[in-house]
C-alpha cells in the first residue's frame, strides 16, 4: 500500500452521491438474489454476480439496476440493505453520507411508504449508533417512470418525511427525460424545505445542466461532467458555487467517457467549479469511495493536502447542520495534521 493509498483509507469522510440500491454489496445482493431465487435474473453466485454487472453502456445499466432493484421486497429488506450499507461506509472512515433512495421503486413493489421509512429511519438510527455514520436522505424521482413517479415521490416525501430527509432528486436516464417536466414537482419541495438535487449532465450535454439550474432550482448537480463542454456554464457554476458531484469510475463504467485519461474533472477544477468525489454505485461499478479518491488525486495531480481538499470539500458542499460540518473539518484537520505525507 502507497502513502497516499494509506492516507486515502484513513481519512474521515463525506460521501454526497451514493445510491441506496446501487450500494448493496456482492455479499448483499447474493443474499438477496438467493432468498428471491427463481423469480428474478440476477445470481446468487459472487462470481457469476460479477460478469452480470458488466455493462454495455448507460441503458444496459438501468437495466440491471432495476433488476437489483426488484430485489426488495419488503420491509426487512429495506432495513437490512441501508444497515449494511452504513457498515460498508464505515469501514472507509465516512463519517457522513447523502443517500440517493428511490422510495417510488419500493412502493409499486408493494411495500407501504410508512413501513419502508420506518425502515430506512431504524437503519439509520442503527448505522449512528453501531457504526459512527450519519446517513441522510435525498428521495429522487426515477425519470424513466415519469410523472406520476414524480408526483408519488414527492408525496411519499411530503407525508412521511421522515427524520433523514433532507433533498429532493432526479436520477435514472437522461436521454428522452427532460428535466423542465418536473419543475412542479421541484417547487413544492423546496417549498416545503428540501434541497434541489438532479442529476444532469452525465450522459447529455450541458443544455441538461442549465435546464436543471433554471427549472429544478438545483443547488447541487448530480454528475454534471458535461459541463466541462460549455466555458459560460462553467464559468456559472463558479460564479454561483453550485457544486457537481463528481463520479469518475460511474462515468467510465457507464460510457459517459471513453477513458478515465479523458476525464473532464481537470477541466472543471481548472475553471473553479465547485466539486466533491463520489461513487455513486460503488459495487456495481467494482469500485469504493477510496478508489475514487485514488482516480481523483492522480487526474488533478494532488497530494496528500489536496486529497484532504477534496475531503473538505464534500464537507462544505453537504447539507450537514454547521455545527456537524465544523465537527467533521476538525476531524480531517486533525487527522491530516497527523498524517500528512
Amino acid at each position: 500500500m502507497s502513502d497516499l493509498t494509506s492516507f486515502i483509507a484513513g481519512l474521515p469522510k463525506a460521501e454526497l452521491h451514493v445510491h441506496h440500491v446501487g450500494s448493496a454489496s456482492p455479499r448483499i445482493v447474493a443474499e438477496l438474489a438467493a432468498r428471491h431465487e427463481g423469480s428474478s435474473p440476477v445470481p446468487a453466485d459472487p462470481e457469476l454476480l460479477a460478469k452480470y454487472f458488466e455493462f454495455r453502456d448507460f441503458a444496459h445499466f438501468i437495466e440491471i439496476y432495476l433488476s437489483v432493484v426488484d430485489l426488495i421486497r419488503d420491509a426487512g429488506d429495506v432495513r437490512l440493505l441501508t444497515y449494511e450499507i452504513g457498515r460498508e461506509l464505515s469501514r472507509q472512515q465516512v463519517r457522513y453520507a447523502e443517500l440517493t433512495i428511490t422510495p417510488f421503486s419500493s412502493v409499486r413493489r408493494g411495500i407501504p411508504a410508512p413501513a419502508f421509512c420506518e425502515a430506512i429511519e431504524d437503519a439509520r438510527a442503527g448505522a449512528r449508533r453501531d457504526f459512527g455514520v450519519d446517513l441522510a436522505w435525498c428521495f429522487d424521482i426515477p425519470g424513466e417512470a415519469g410523472l406520476p413517479a414524480a408526483e408519488e415521490t414527492l408525496r411519499i416525501a411530503l407525508e412521511e418525511r421522515p427524520d433523514g430527509l433532507i433533498s429532493f432528486g432526479l436520477g435514472g436516464p437522461e436521454i428522452g427525460v427532460p428535466r423542465a417536466q418536473f419543475k412542479p414537482y421541484f417547487d413544492q419541495a423546496r417549498a416545503a424545505g428540501l434541497h434541489s438535487v438532479p442529476h444532469a449532465g452525465e450522459t447529455t450535454g450541458p443544455e441538461t445542466i442549465w435546464d436543471a439550474i433554471r427549472s429544478l432550482g438545483a443547488e447541487r448537480i448530480g454528475h454534471g461532467i458535461a459541463a466541462a463542454q460549455d466555458e459560460r456554464l462553467m464559468a456559472y457554476l463558479a460564479e454561483h458555487q453550485i457544486p457537481l458531484e463528481v463520479c469518475p469510475t460511474s462515468n467510465l463504467r457507464t460510457r459517459a467517457v471513453a477513458d478515465l485519461a479523458g476525464h473532464p474533472i481537470a477541466t472543471l477544477a481548472a475553471a473553479g467549479v465547485p466539486l466533491s468525489v463520489n461513487s455513486d454505485d460503488p459495487p456495481m461499478f467494482g469500485t469504493t469511495l477510496e478508489q475514487e479518491y485514488a482516480v481523483a488525486a492522480e487526474l488533478l495531480k494532488l497530494d496528500a493536502a489536496g486529497v484532504a481538499g477534496l475531503a473538505r470539500a464534500a464537507v462544505h458542499h453537504s447539507f450537514l447542520p454547521a455545527g456537524g460540518k465544523a465537527t467533521l473539518l476538525a476531524e480531517i484537520d486533525t487527522y491530516t495534521a497527523a498524517h500528512a505525507l
